[in-house]
């Protein structure tokens, strides 16, 4: 599956080379387009079926992360899964229940956090703090692409497993 998965990243053209800004502020010249592969019908059934291959032997009782990147990922590990699903909003709705976490989680949940491309970490990051301060636990983040630029270092007390590296795609 992860080799249809890393072809499927080409054929849609999300792998992508050039001169690019990343969220983290950083100049690149290569970039992951991961939104051309989890809202693919093909890439996304591929990417839920991996993660719930990596969470099979583990006691989960949600999986999310933060919005957007992470919202295809949990609606694909959703669907195909027992698993419910959550979304971490950037900041809480300043209306209704003015919540910062929408979804299945309550305090106590053994969560894992999905993303689709990991560079520092930095979004995953924002995702565990919020679900920490809910009180839930996070035991596990799954990226579909790592980088490799630190990502791997700043979650590694959070059982950090990329689908694919880098390395893996140049």
């Amino acid at each position: 599956m992860k080799e249809q998965l890393k072809k499927l990243l080409f054929e849609t053209g999300a792998v992508k080379t050039g001169d690019f800004t990343l969220s983290s502020g950083k100049k690149s010249n290569f970039y992951v387009d991961c939104r051309k592969v989890t809202l693919h019908p093909q890439g996304a059934k591929l990417i839920g079926k991996i993660i719930l291959e990596k969470i099979k032997d583990l006691k989960v009782d949600a999986i999310g992360g933060l919005t957007l990147g992470a919202d295809p990922i949990t609606s694909a590990v959703v669907t195909l899964g027992n698993v419910p699903g959550f979304i971490v909003r950037k900041k809480a709705k300043e209306h209704g229940t003015q919540q910062k976490i929408e979804g299945i989680i309550e305090k106590g949940f053994d969560v894992v956090i999905v993303e689709d491309v990991a560079t520092t970490g930095a979004s995953a990051l924002q995702a565990i703090e919020a679900v920490e301060a809910f009180g839930a636990k996070v035991i596990k983040v799954i990226s579909v692409v790592d980088r490799e630029e630190g990502a791997a270092e700043a979650l590694k007390n959070y059982d950090f497993e990329p689908i694919v590296k880098k390395s893996e795609l140049v």
